[in-house]
């Protein structure tokens, strides 16, 4: 058990260093995007939920897994760019 606790352990360590690159491209994004009302985008929202689910279901992982996880990721990615493409363009004082 301790082997599969260390594999576990080791792997969450992974999808955090992962989520963090993924936040990377959401700083990137905000400092691309021209216009506020740019950040959010529900086609591409669509496209990417429906890409992992698609990868999730070849993967054999359980029904609604991915979409679950992905709408919290990229609600989460979405307010995050948001607050940074605020930040980038808070006037100076």
């Amino acid at each position: 058990m301790a082997e599969v606790r260390a594999g576990v352990d080791a792997l969450d360590q992974a999808l955090v260093a992962l989520l963090a690159q993924r936040f990377a491209y959401m700083d990137a994004a905000a400092r691309i995007k021209p216009a506020r009302n740019q950040v959010r985008d529900e086609a591409r929202k669509a496209v990417v939920i429906a890409n992992v689910a698609a990868a999730a279901a070849e993967a054999g992982l359980p029904d609604g897994l991915a979409e679950a996880l992905w709408e919290t990721l990229v609600e989460t990615s979405i307010a995050h760019e948001l607050a940074r493409w605020d930040g980038l363009r808070k006037p100076l004082l």
